[in-house]
């Protein structure tokens, strides 16, 4: 019986595995490397010159987006622009990650939390430097880790907290 059923699951593996003569596989659409774009494309994204190669398709493909749609930002947008290429460039691909995971969750926020945090962006934006150097010094320390609990202290269970109940008032004395 055994037999049986391996045979049926290795004769549909090689069945999926064969190459249909009416299918046709598709490569993920590449996207130009650096040295293929054109000179408009190269001085729009001169900050990601470095990393062009380097990236996926799916985010080449996203940047030259920006770049379709750079000409008609004005001249603050497109510095603004140029200014967050050049430090999207500086981060590590794990500050990267950890940006893009940020953003996404912030667009799951309500619309009370998304006021909340552009609040404080602007507080923090109106910081002297020094300031700002300051908290993000302290951002960047690492907490320091708490030791692993003994074997003893895990093995020995606490006893339960007592529920947190007010005392009882006294209806004479309340008058």
């Amino acid at each position: 019986m055994a037999r049986a059923h391996f045979g049926l699951i290795l004769a549909v593996a090689l069945w999926l595995a064969a190459p249909l003569g009416h299918a046709v596989i598709l490569p993920p659409l590449s996207q130009p490397s650096w040295a293929e774009l054109n000179a408009e494309q190269k001085r729009v994204l001169a900050p990601l010159s470095t990393e062009w190669d380097k990236m996926n398709g799916f985010h080449r493909k996203k940047w030259l987006g920006i770049v379709k749609r750079y000409p008609s930002l004005s001249t603050e947008e497109q510095a603004r622009m140029q200014r967050r290429m050049t430090a999207w460039a500086k981060l590590t691909p794990d500050e990267r990650k950890r940006a893009r995971e940020k953003y996404k969750a912030l667009q799951k926020d309500a619309p009370e939390q998304k006021e909340a945090v552009k609040l404080k962006w602007q507080e923090y934006k109106e910081l002297p430097e020094s300031e700002k150097s300051r908290l993000k010094a302290e951002a960047t320390q690492k907490p320091t880790p708490r030791p692993a609990p003994s074997k003893q202290a895990v093995a020995t269970p606490k006893p339960p907290a007592a529920p947190n109940i007010p005392p009882p008032v006294d209806q004479a004395t309340a008058r």
